[in-house]
């Protein structure tokens, strides 16, 4: 397993084709702050030019947290004109994750609040063990979800329902977060970094060109008419059909043998 640091506060380790993306400034329970914001931004970068890196797993080095969120101490030190120039930094670390191409997995305990839960919900799968506390609070300090909560919530659980809790800024405990699907497997303590691992190891066994064309048609599809979306899912079809992976993934059915992909 190699590792590699993305400035003082995030780490990528390589587990084969699964890249683990570590939050790791422990001191702030993972609160992100414009240097750490850079460095999730800059590892992201790095992970989405990496064709070996078929699955991400976005985890934390604290024990009692995925991530709090801003950094609020920062932020209080701030001037308009600083936080206006903070705004696209923060940016580029949700929109990393983001848009990162490969299937993504967060595996979040403890508090994953603001833009900590934005972090994750800009993940395909969140794994949630049963500590976890998760939250979009930004009203009750005066601003909104700024790391795509208000866009992402909603098209996980629906527009009313997200509005009730960005309204409230209440905070939900894990077995009610797992019931309304603000996370999508429930596991028991201390377990979630490990399932999530296994869970991308699930997944990376599989076409790396068809994991991020399947990625690529579920993403742009959201939102589209059935007709649209269709044809969102055939351009998708059409750049996997005659791919060397699709080669191997039939000559390997067909020889009742594991694939050893090409990854073109």
């Amino acid at each position: 397993m190699s590792e590699e640091r993305f400035g003082d506060f995030v780490l990528v380790r390589r587990h084969e084709y699964v890249a683990e993306l570590v939050l790791d400034r422990p001191k702030a329970m993972n609160a992100v702050s414009t240097d750490m914001a850079r460095s999730i931004a800059g590892a992201c970068a790095a992970l989405a030019a990496d064709r070996d890196a078929r699955v991400v797993v976005v985890t934390s080095s604290h024990e009692r947290a995925f991530c709090v969120g801003a950094d609020l101490k920062e932020r209080n030190s701030f001037s308009d004109a600083d936080l206006m120039k903070q705004r696209p930094v923060a940016r580029g670390a949700y929109t990393g994750v983001l848009e990162l191409p490969m299937p993504t997995i967060a595996a979040v305990h403890g508090f994953a609040l603001g833009g900590g839960f934005e972090l994750a919900l800009s993940c395909d799968v969140i794994v949630a063990d049963r500590t976890a506390v998760v939250g979009l609070p930004e009203v009750s300090v005066g601003v909104i979800p700024g790391g795509g909560g208000t866009q992402l919530l909603p098209r996980r659980v629906g527009a009313a329902r997200a509005a009730e809790l960005i309204f409230t800024a209440r905070r939900l405990e894990a077995a009610e977060a797992h019931g309304l699907g603000l996370v999508d497997r429930l596991v028991d303590e201390g377990r979630d970094r490990a399932e999530a691992l296994e869970l991308g190891g699930r997944m990376a066994a599989n076409s790396p060109v068809g994991l991020r064309a399947a990625k690529r048609a579920l993403r742009l599809g959201q939102g589209l008419d059935l007709r649209a979306g269709l044809e969102v899912e055939d351009a998708a079809w059409r750049s996997v059909a005659f791919s060397a992976d699709r080669a191997e993934g039939v000559a390997a059915f067909n020889e009742k043998r594991s694939p050893a992909w090409p990854g073109e």
